[in-house]
């Protein structure tokens, strides 16, 4: 499978999104997905299903150093003392030594960045993490985050889709080294399935539209995409994206849906955004 480096990480550009996935359904999916090729998981301590991704992780045939594990800090315990907990707290509960990433999942408007940036440098000196990171940081943060940093920050996971404009974001990403990791990879299906761009490329190559999207992530340079489903067939599908490729017309014509400029992801507790 196509990896991305990244500052050290080596990062598989497929991964498994676990968001909403639960008890023995996430342990079977995460299972399932292993050994259909995935070789990254990505998880997180709100998702509130590390031990059943644990639990997946030793169900699959493949051992656990073959496979890329995420999982990401809350917001609220981003204070110096309460990210390394969470940390210990998600490698206890997902029953290993060690993750390959580990995540501050969004931003604190109320938690000092350095203090936070010095307790996940912490975490990877202590051997919980091999690498580290950020979610949802626009440039100007992500920025500050990197040079407050002490090592190398590997990725910056944001929601990214056709139906979204990150230039800016993967510029930055770009400029330091880091991959760019891409959650609701796929938008919400059926509005962005059905764009021209999207049906007649998939006819064109026997693909379904979602394959045509994840195959539009991996070919942008540094970019990973971690698509989230509980159907296992669509699992199955979604990592069937490497024996196609996308011309530059064809990648110009699904990039040009950004104007929709849509965002899923946006809570109170978002930071501010790059203008598009």
């Amino acid at each position: 499978m196509h990896r991305i480096a990244a500052n050290g990480a080596n990062i598989p550009a497929i991964g498994l999104g676990t968001w909403t996935l639960k008890n023995e359904q996430a342990v079977q999916l995460v299972a399932h997905a292993i050994d259909c090729g995935y070789r990254h998981i990505d998880t997180a301590a709100m998702y509130d299903n590390e031990a059943a991704v644990g639990e997946g992780l030793r169900a699959a045939s493949v051992p656990r150093d073959e496979v890329f594990l995420t999982t990401k800090v809350w917001y609220t315990d981003l204070a110096d003392g309460d990210l390394q907990r969470s940390a210990e707290t998600s490698l206890s509960k997902l029953g290993i030594d060690h993750v390959d990433l580990f995540l501050i999942h969004w931003p604190s408007k109320d938690i000092a960045l350095a203090d936070s940036i010095t307790a996940l440098n912490e975490v990877c000196e202590r051997g919980l993490a091999r690498n580290i990171g950020v979610s949802n940081f626009p440039t100007a943060l992500l920025r500050e985050a990197a040079v407050l940093s002490d090592r190398p920050l590997a990725c910056n996971q944001v929601e990214y889709h056709p139906f979204l404009d990150q230039t800016a974001v993967l510029g930055a990403c770009r400029d330091m080294g880091m991959a760019m990791v891409s959650y609701c990879p796929l938008f919400r299906g059926s509005e962005m399935f059905a764009q021209p761009a999207m049906v007649e490329t998939a006819e064109r190559y026997g693909k379904t539209p979602a394959q045509v999207v994840l195959r539009w992530h991996v070919q942008q340079d540094g970019v990973a995409a971690i698509p989230r489903s509980s159907n296992p067939q669509r699992i199955a599908e979604n990592i069937g994206v490497f024996d196609f490729e996308l011309s530059e017309d064809e990648m110009m014509a699904i990039s040009a849906l950004r104007s929709h400029s849509q965002r899923i992801c946006d809570f109170e507790f978002s930071p501010q955004w790059d203008a598009a």
